[in-house]
């Protein structure tokens, strides 16, 4: 297995190791990219997930904002009762006597004498010392009648509750935001479907790559800030809450909707509720039979043992019996009432139908009312509703703050995109347009070609860009000067989309190009041996053809600040105007990241030990499937850089992970040598995998790789890798994985079954649930004694076939790996597979991807 690992190939220490992707890895901007004459065409694919990501935001910051209302006065309704005896001691409670309490009857009597009032029900409580509640009958025009507490032991009518009102007012909010009732709560019945189908669409969105792992689910990280912090808040604090949501507003919907609610006591057995009209003004009152129900409560005192609430409505005409509903001690809920109906006269049961004996729909019915409150799972149930009602201002906060924090972001894209598009201010068209041209593997490239571009526009020089990727030779002719930024990839190469038109140029003949001024920035790296390649290559072809060259090449090791001075100088010479600095914000970019975890993924290996790294870093962090990270290397000692240098070179690695997965991961081979420092382990491999204690601040500056970038549409692709070439891979499976689209097909390559099976429980969930089309891994190490080994692009070559038939569908082939051996074999399959125009059409249509080393 030629499988090299991205620190092998960029440790200084090794005079032998084999070239990253150049130096071009630096983030480019959207914006930047607006500049070019021929952006690449993007496909807008609307995926479910997608859809309802659109939908979760929309319904949240419009919904969510009335939602936060009907949470606060519903925790606010929770405890109304303990508030209110809080607010009103001695009222509903009054001290304990040694005389016996009054009597219904006599309760009765007093009541409707006092307030020339007819009394229609009373309640009472079998705890000592709790007022009964008198309930009379409705006035003119009124829908419920009044009610007043009396003494229990004199029937002297208590004072009026302070505060009362205030719940009455805040329930009226709750239940149908105060506006009138049928309208009120229709509207909330509709703000409660937001609220379920913003639990649902969230639990979409986040569902996450081991859902049977608790901690993914309910564990919150208060370390992370910023944007990471509010994500994970919002979604860890979401899933707590998501149970208690669905049961809110299911029972909600029960009472929001008289269709709902008729179908379901019809299908609970339940008789259909009578419409319940205000009394008419001026109507004649119908005088109700002067009865004592003297006997009655004594009946019910023998047939209800037990009871601790009771509520007894009073007969309205001549011959009804007294209605009883009653709470036993050891009922299940609140609303577990059983119903006894009693006659006045003699104190007969003609009704007995206790709670146990009721239809079982009908008790499941009375579930709804504890459900919604919490009190079906006594004070940690109430608890617990109170907790996610007060959690709506908390996810319309967050949410708001997520999203104006991307509203933010879009505008300043926005802005910096016109600016930009603009060119300078009085800007003339006095002839040509110079060619500001860029090859570019990974952005750096494109990045600076692009900010160069700007600076001339201001100086007032007409600029054309466009990236060598889709550029014919023939089109320099058009061109009477050129700037070119070009990088090189790999050892000393093309970069990937650049291959065409170097090989183009190199079977040109002639001098086609006299008359054709040209300049070229050269990116790359010292450390390998073909330092800007490419670029030279291109400047002498260029000189072959005829063209002269304005200034001398320059070449920059890294992000070598004066040579991107030297550029600069360059510029104003030919633009004939000042031109601010090119490129002065590298070194700003890195950030602070902490090493929280790292894993051995292969213990026993015969390779070297590979590890996956985590990281937390700064808030608002984010990146795409197939980004890079480059860190800043440290010592053993955790000093930077050494005898020769003020600091090492950074050292580049493919994420492994996604933003939505809360971190940042990395797949990092522990490269060992001979002799040197830090007891011979590389400098940045040693240092991650190694020496860094958790905890460690770790230098890092996340890069775009747009020639790496994931395919979010519905279009098949081809993943192969070997060694730590999978986070690549695993990054863009993941993002594929959470967009819903399972046409992949993974080859991946390593040493042994035994030891090297890395991510073995992913790759094989993700093959059973479908994900992966097709899954080939190949160990070299495993054949046969004697046997010829198996590698990744022998595996490819076997199935020459199917891969035409992939491609035929438009797959996208990704390669992420060691360049040499396995990147190298699969593009001599590929070649052979199409032929070279087929292979240089792949390539131009970016459906031919690396990110190799």
């Amino acid at each position: 297995m030629a499988a090299l690992s991205k620190a092998a190939m960029t440790t200084s220490s090794l005079p032998h190791s084999l070239p990253r992707a150049s130096v071009d890895e630096a983030p480019q901007t959207s914006q930047q990219r607006q500049l070019a004459a021929n952006p690449p065409q993007r496909r807008w694919h609307w995926n479910w997930k997608q859809l309802w990501f659109q939908l979760h935001w929309f319904i949240g910051i419009t919904a969510g904002t009335v939602l936060v209302i009907i949470g606060l006065s519903g925790a606010t309704l929770a405890f109304k009762d303990e508030l209110l005896d809080l607010m009103n001691p001695g009222v509903r409670h009054v001290a304990v006597e040694t005389r016996a309490p009054l009597t219904p009857a006599q309760l009765s009597n007093i009541a409707a004498a006092e307030h020339s009032q007819r009394v229609a029900s009373i309640t009472l409580y079998a705890e000592a010392g709790a007022a009964p509640r008198v309930f009379f009958a409705p006035k003119n025009g009124q829908r419920r009648g009044e009610s007043v507490y009396l003494h229990p032991y004199t029937g002297a009518t208590q004072p009026a509750l302070t505060g009362a009102g205030f719940f009455e007012w805040t329930e009226s909010l709750h239940r149908w935001l105060l506006l009138p009732r049928d309208p009120g709560r229709q509207v909330a019945g509709a703000l409660a479907l937001c609220l379920l189908g913003l639990a649902f669409s969230g639990l979409y969105l986040r569902w996450p790559r081991r859902p049977l792992d608790w901690r993914t689910w309910l564990t919150f990280d208060p370390a992370l800030k910023g944007r990471s912090f509010l994500w994970n808040l919002h979604t860890v604090a979401g899933t707590w809450c998501l149970v208690v949501y669905v049961a809110l507003t299911l029972t909600g919907i029960y009472w929001s909707y008289d269709v709902v609610r008729d179908n379901i006591d019809a299908w609970a057995g339940k008789p259909p509720r009578m419409a319940q009209a205000p009394a008419k003004k001026g109507g004649v009152k119908e005088k109700a039979p002067a009865v004592d129900v003297g006997l009655a409560w004594s009946s019910f005192q023998r047939h209800a043992p037990g009871w601790t609430l009771a509520s007894m409505r009073l007969p309205v005409r001549p011959g009804e019996a007294v209605q009883f509903t009653w709470l036993a001690s050891d009922a299940p809920h609140e609303r577990a009432r059983s119903r006894l109906s009693i006659a006045a006269a003699d104190g007969a049961v003609t009704e007995n139908e206790p709670y146990s004996q009721q239809a079982l729909g009908a008790r499941l019915v009375n579930i709804i009312y504890p459900l919604h409150m919490g009190t079906y799972f006594g004070l940690p149930g109430r608890i617990i509703v109170t907790l996610a009602s007060l959690g709506l201002p908390l996810f319309a906060i967050t949410g708001w703050m997520l999203y104006l924090g991307r509203r933010k972001a879009k505008r300043a894209v926005q802005a910096q995109r016109a600016l930009l598009g603009a060119g300078a201010p009085g800007q003339a068209n006095t002839g040509l347009p110079t060619l500001v041209a860029y090859a570019s593997q990974s952005g750096q490239a494109e990045r600076l070609a692009l900010e160069s571009a700007r600076a001339l526009q201001q100086a007032g020089v007409a600029v054309d860009v466009q990236s060598l990727d889709r550029f014919d030779p023939a089109q320099l002719r058009q061109y009477e000067r050129a700037l070119i930024v070009a990088s090189t990839f790999g050892d000393g190469e093309a970069p990937d989309g650049t291959r065409r038109f170097a090989r183009l140029l190199q079977q040109t003949s002639g001098m086609p190009l006299a008359g054709l001024e040209f300049g070229m920035l050269a990116l790359g790296d010292r450390h390998y041996s073909a330092f800007c390649g490419f670029g030279n290559a291109l400047a002498q072809q260029l000189q072959a053809l005829g063209a002269a060259p304005l200034f001398p090449l320059i070449e920059v090791d890294k992000h070598d600040a004066q040579a991107l001075a030297d550029w600069s100088t360059a510029l104003a010479r030919c633009s004939g105007s000042a031109i601010d600095a090119i490129g002065v914000q590298e070194e700003a970019s890195y950030a602070e990241w902490r090493l929280t975890r790292r894993v051995l993924l292969n213990p026993g290996s015969l390779g070297g030990e590979l590890h996956e790294i985590t990281l937390t870093g700064p808030a608002g962090a984010t990146w795409e499937a197939g980004a890079l990270a480059e860190i800043i290397a440290c010592n053993a000692d955790g000093s930077e850089g050494d005898a020769q240098h003020a600091q090492h070179a950074p050292r580049s690695y493919s994420l492994a992970s996604l933003p939505s997965d809360g971190e940042l991961q990395l797949l990092v081979r522990q490269e060992r040598h001979a002799g040197g420092e830090n007891e011979g382990h590389g400098v940045c491999s040693g240092w991650l995998t190694r020496y860094a204690p958790l905890g460690s601040p770790i230098r890092l500056r996340l890069q775009a790789n747009p020639a790496f970038a994931p395919a979010l549409v519905d279009v098949p692709c081809i993943y192969i890798g070997n060694g730590s070439g999978l986070a690549g891979l695993r990054a863009h499976l993941r993002a594929r994985q959470r967009a819903g689209l399972a046409r992949n097909w993974l080859l991946f390559g390593e040493r042994q079954q035994a030891f090297d099976s890395i991510c073995d429980e992913e790759l094989q969930g993700w093959r059973d649930a479908g994900h992966l089309g097709r899954l080939d891994r190949v160990f070299s190490r495993d054949g046969k004694d004697g046997g010829k080994r198996e590698y990744v692009q022998d595996r490819l070559r076997a199935n020459a076939g199917e891969l035409r038939d992939w491609l035929t569908q438009g797959a996208i082939v990704y390669v992420c790996g060691s360049l040499h051996g396995m990147a190298a074999g699969i593009d001599a399959v590929l070649q052979e597979a199409l032929g070279q125009e087929g292979l240089d059409a792949l390539l131009a249509a970016g459906r031919y991807r690396r990110d190799v080393y």
